[in-house]
């Protein structure tokens, strides 16, 4: 079922992942992060699905692709190995559209260079973070995540790929089996053989466990940011993304805020600007907490730094303190009515568009666009009414 329902399934480990603007300081908000909730004696493990690995420069550390690599008692660190991820997963498919392209003529180091489908890394990093937080040998796990854009794409792909395998693969598949040979002498390229089209529906299944861990309530995410114009425009527009994927955010995180004192007329003037855009951030983003993080003196290198600025940003020093948010997506019983809720915090109104299609309802806020595939008791009422107000999508349904 798509639509959460009040038991939704927890996994034992608590998840953060950390996301923002590239740039902003997500990598040493992670990191600090996870030292802090080492310290106070959670089994940690910190990871990126950034390609982009800086997890080991902002701790001062080096440690091997992979594996697992301890950093204090209670911390671990892991540069995930994506070409060993592909080579596990993804091999059986790639070989087969490497015979595709070879068929038709192309090299065979472009064919297998041009058969590594772009963001295939980043998702099978996922399926790693899946393996790591389903150990048992974790309390935390805190992921340090592409930028934005990157990270909405990536968190978006799950659902995607299981309206695609829900919808079109059953069919594509049978006509496959059945004309395997007429279709390859046709077409003149090799068609799959079962064992290619296993390794597809078992990526699907993969995902779908994936996406299912992240929504659960174990789950959150922080938004970094920084207190500037642009900067805020961003984290408004994936904070409504994230709620419309079905994505708990529970903090922001507000990274190299000025202090108000120095004396410098220079320093002054950019905490008095980044006053205001904190303020308004705060009345924006309400009731998510908005915590601050200063701009120091020198970057935060190393276990003492990062667990100073982690005792500094977190009430407490406790990076799992913060209450866990509601799922975005809820129903609601209304005497003889269902209502389906879906949270868009600072969605415009005129930007929010809803469909209905065949069991399933397609949400469009922005640039972005969810299919969200109704639960059976849904698919056998109508919709009486639908309303967005005050950050709210309400679908009513009725027999």
């Amino acid at each position: 079922m798509t639509v959460p329902g009040p038991a939704n399934r927890s996994d034992s480990a608590r998840i953060l992942l950390f996301t923002g603007k590239g740039g902003v300081g997500k990598t040493t908000l992670a990191a600090a992060s996870a030292v802090a909730t080492a310290e106070a004696g959670h089994r940690t493990l910190v990871m990126s699905t950034d390609p982009a690995h800086s997890l080991a420069d902002v701790l001062g550390i080096e440690v091997p692709a992979g594996v697992p690599a301890t950093v204090t008692e209670r911390l671990s660190l892991q540069h995930i190995d994506s070409r060993m991820l592909l080579e596990r997963s993804w091999s059986s498919v790639q070989r087969y559209l490497t015979d595709v392209m070879r068929s038709a003529g192309v090299d065979t180091l472009e064919a297998e260079e041009l058969t590594v489908l772009p963001g295939a890394e980043e998702v099978l990093a996922l399926l790693e973070v899946r393996d790591q937080v389903r150990s048992g040998r974790y309390d935390v796990v805190i992921l340090d995540c592409a930028p934005t854009a990157e990270t909405l794409r990536l968190l978006a792909l799950p659902e995607a790929l299981d309206w695609y395998m829900r919808r079109i693969w059953p069919v594509e598949r049978k006509v496959v089996t059945a004309l395997r040979r007429p279709l390859g002498r046709a077409a003149g390229v090799p068609m799959p053989e079962a064992h290619v089209l296993d390794a597809v529906e078992r990526l699907h299944n993969d995902l779908s466990d994936v996406r299912e861990l992240l929504i659960s309530d174990s789950a959150s995410v922080r938004l970094v940011l920084t207190p500037d114009t642009v900067v805020l425009a961003e984290a408004r527009r994936t904070l409504t993304s994230l709620s419309l994927y079905g994505y708990r955010v529970d903090g922001i995180i507000a990274n190299r805020v000025f202090a108000a004192e120095g004396g410098d007329p220079w320093r002054e003037g950019w905490a008095k600007a980044q006053a205001v855009r904190l303020e308004q951030a705060r009345a924006d983003m309400a009731p998510l907490p908005v915590l601050t993080s200063g701009y120091g003196a020198d970057e935060p290198i190393g276990l003492a730094d990062l667990l100073a600025l982690a005792q500094a940003v977190y009430p407490q020093g406790d990076p799992l303190g913060l209450p866990v948010a509601a799922p975005p997506l809820s129903l609601e019983q209304e005497e003889d009515e269902v209502a389906l809720l879906l949270s868009l915090p600072l969605a415009v109104k005129g930007q929010v568009d809803l469909a209905e299609r065949s069991g399933e309802l397609v949400v469009t806020s922005g640039a972005y666009r969810r299919v969200i595939a109704l639960p059976t008791l849904l698919q056998r009422y109508r919709i009486v009414g639908a309303k967005f107000s005050r950050g709210v999508l309400r679908v009513r349904f009725a027999a």
